[in-house]
């Protein structure tokens, strides 16, 4: 078989990913965060962008008090003072006249109204605590036509490691144990623990193990109580030293926490040799410890949610769902600029990248619409699919996957999926992630209606909760109740939810439940 090579002509369809396209889809699962910092970066690097900015407030309506003259019949209005009152030929005009009527110079009466040098008003207004410096700091307030800022007034919140350091520089003055208790708080995580050995902290130190012990029996002594622990039994334990409740059975227990977690109270009152009621008060001193004391200093700072969505009820019984302004960035074209620049003579290089920035622009706005538009498209669908959710709350929740939405708004479910992820709704029921709505399905028993997997675990949370300390419901029990309301579910799957909404087991919850009965 010989091989030969050809040429060949051949045509085709295929879709090609221009950078707009993929401008589109990425800004289709940004959230609103990611997007008002993308639209910046957007506004500094295109000339042609500017934001609309909201024009200003319109008049007050109502009668002007400049316009309308006012008079001193008017209800409601103090009268005028008698023309005569204040007549010049009633009223003394010479400093002599003055003084006579007033029994003494006039510099003691009015010393205000004397003029003061520049100097001479600074000092006083500086005495008064009133001048420019004062509140700037720096005293170029007046120089720059610049307010003062406020902000670097705001106290900072300092964050753990700034508030141990603060600590060592006064516990210690050897610049050795404090070199080493800065290398011990550097290992302490932000739930306040010791995430490093001390041979580990020796070796990078080449300082003695003893050394670094003493450093961390230093850093224990901090505040809060309990930092720098190696593990959760250590934090208990110097919270109960602080408070002098470590006395051996308190050791005794927080040496088995294992067994404090899976509720033996039985193993529990044999190894600390205490009955039950002193047991109930040990557990209760346990609940009441912090078990990261290094959180109350938090971490990054935790940005609020702003619904992109905002869902409410209208007077008829149905639901009005609109975009929330607030988190659409608002740019426009500036056609006019455009214009300007390009009828003025520039070279080729400048003309292109001047149609380069008015393509990205356009594409950009219209990108946005077709995002607002989309959202709302996708959200007023979920709605219409979720009313009861709406009215009636958890236990009302239908099953919904991705294709039910994107065959009824006529889109891809990979669309679908960009679109709900990092979105928020507001309801009458709470802030909810759209991705919410989305639960798996659970036959019904005997045919009928699927059920949500959401309202299937709502259902067992209730459940749970409602049952009494003589009548743990198993498992098994728990699928026979659902079986009575004609949903179809399997023990592991019960035992699978219940973990998920952190329920012990039915032995848990009966040792936990007779120990708290009086």
């Amino acid at each position: 078989m010989a091989l030969i090579a050809k040429m060949l002509l051949r045509q085709g369809q295929t879709l090609a990913m221009t950078p707009q396209l993929l401008q589109a889809i990425k800004l289709l699962q940004f959230s609103s965060a990611e997007l008002a910092a993308f639209v910046e970066e957007e506004l500094e690097r295109n000339p042609l962008l500017e934001r609309a900015e909201e024009g200003p407030d319109p008049a007050p309506t109502g009668i002007d008090a400049a316009s309308e003259p006012v008079s001193g019949d008017s209800p409601g209005l103090a009268a005028d003072p008698g023309e005569g009152d204040w007549s010049s030929a009633q009223l003394a005009t010479s400093s002599q006249a003055l003084a006579e009527s007033l029994g003494t110079e006039v510099e003691n009466a009015f010393d205000g109204d004397r003029e003061l040098s520049p100097a001479a008003e600074r000092q006083n207004l500086e005495n008064l605590g009133l001048s420019d410096s004062a509140w700037s700091g720096a005293g170029s307030g007046d120089a720059s036509g610049e307010a003062p800022n406020i902000e670097a007034y705001v106290a900072s919140r300092s964050s753990l490691a700034e508030f141990l350091n603060e600590q060592l520089a006064i516990a210690t003055g050897d610049p050795v144990e404090r070199m080493i208790g800065l290398a011990v708080i550097d290992a302490i995580d932000e739930a306040g623990y010791l995430r490093e050995s001390a041979e580990d902290i020796a070796e990078r130190l080449g300082v003695a193990p003893e050394r670094v012990e003493e450093a961390i029996a230093l850093v224990q002594t901090f505040e809060p109580t309990g930092i720098g622990a190696r593990d959760l039994a250590e934090c208990l334990a110097l919270q109960l030293r602080e408070q002098d409740r470590f006395d051996p059975a308190m050791a005794a227990m927080v040496a088995n926490l294992p067994l404090v977690a899976k509720r033996d109270f039985a193993a529990l009152r044999k190894i600390c040799g205490v009955d039950d009621d002193d047991l109930k008060d040990m557990m209760a001193e346990i609940r009441r410890l912090d078990p990261k004391p290094g959180r109350a200093f938090g971490g990054a700072t935790v940005q609020p949610v702003a619904p992109d969505v905002i869902v409410r009820a209208a007077r008829d019984g149905s639901w009005l769902i609109e975009l929330n302004s607030e988190t659409l960035p608002r740019i426009l074209v500036n056609q006019t600029y455009a214009a300007k620049v390009s009828r003025k003579g520039s070279a080729d290089e400048e003309k292109s990248y001047l149609s380069q920035c008015l393509q990205n622009a356009n594409w950009l706005t219209k990108s946005l619409e077709q995002r607002a538009r989309t959202i709302l498209k996708v959200s007023s669908e979920i709605v219409r699919r979720q009313d009861a959710f709406l009215a009636h709350g958890v236990a009302h929740l239908r099953p919904l996957n991705l294709k039910n939405i994107a065959d009824a708004v006529g889109l891809h479910e990979s669309t679908v999926s960009r679109v709900t992820s990092n979105k928020y709704i507001e309801t009458p029921r709470g802030l909810f992630e759209l991705k919410y709505f989305f639960t798996a399905s659970i036959s019904a028993h005997g045919g009928g209606d699927a059920h949500s997997a959401e309202a299937v675990r709502f259902k067992i949370k209730q459940m749970i909760d409602a049952e009494a300390p003589d009548a743990i419901l198993s498992d098994d029990a728990i699928v026979e109740k659902l079986k009575a309301q004609q949903i179809e579910i399997a023990r592991r799957t019960v035992a699978k939810y219940r973990e998920s909404l952190r329920l012990p087991s039915s032995v848990e919850r009966r040792r936990e439940k007779q120990t708290a009965a009086p």
